[in-house]
């Protein structure tokens, strides 16, 4: 089990602080190392409300240090707030930014997907499909009616609750995307539920859009 050193005193705190923002070079290097070793502990607290993410920890440690720096030297006692409370902020926004990021990857996974081919041999995905409201991609489509062609099968080859899910999933019911926790609170399923109805609704999509010779 890591061990962390012991936290600065209030009074060792704003010497560090003084010393970082008006030493020399050296002293300011040596300040700031005092101060993120002092505060790592941090990180493993925020991680704390994180442990059910289904994400490698060392890469959520790393990002949360890295919050941590930004936080020790950004911070500013005129901030109104202790270098704690800051820096936690900080780290649980890197945190953040870096499981959007995730999801967001995840999600273009799927919708990234190859359903078939335009006349000139080049993939179209489900997202072109989906999302197909600039001219340019229309006009790459093999036949433009494909767009209206999906939107057909959309309520033919799919239940009502895998449009639902589908529909929410990418903005297509609200115009925003919501994520799969979300839609399984909504809809009293659990977000694994969800992800196996969404999976086995975009591979329908794409199935009945190859079945009927579309993209080929």
């Amino acid at each position: 089990m890591k061990t962390f050193s012991r936290p600065l005193t209030p009074q060792e705190e704003a010497y560090y602080l003084d010393l970082y923002h008006h030493g020399d070079e050296t002293q300011a290097k040596e300040a700031l190392d005092v101060l993120i070793e002092r505060n790592l502990r941090l990180v493993t607290h925020v991680l704390k409300k994180y442990q059910n993410v289904q994400d490698d920890m060392d890469d959520l440690i790393s990002h949360g240090t890295i919050g941590l720096i930004k936080g020790v030297k950004n911070y500013s006692p005129d901030k109104g707030s202790r270098l704690a409370t800051f820096a936690a902020k900080c780290i649980e926004n890197e945190i953040l930014m870096l499981l959007r990021g995730r999801k967001k990857i995840a999600r273009e996974v799927s919708l990234y997907e190859p359903i078939g081919t335009d006349k000139e041999g080049n993939d179209i995905q489900l997202f072109d499909v989906l999302e197909a409201k600039q001219p340019d991609v229309i006009e790459t489509l093999q036949f433009h009616e494909d767009v209206l062609f999906l939107k057909q099968i959309f309520g033919v080859v799919l239940t009502k609750r895998e449009q639902e899910i589908i529909g929410y999933r990418y903005g297509l019911i609200t115009g925003e995307e919501v994520t799969q926790r979300e839609i399984g609170e909504q809809l009293g399923i659990s977000r694994s539920y969800v992800s196996r109805i969404e999976k086995r609704a975009l591979q329908k999509l794409k199935t009945a859009f190859e079945s009927c010779g579309r993209g080929k």
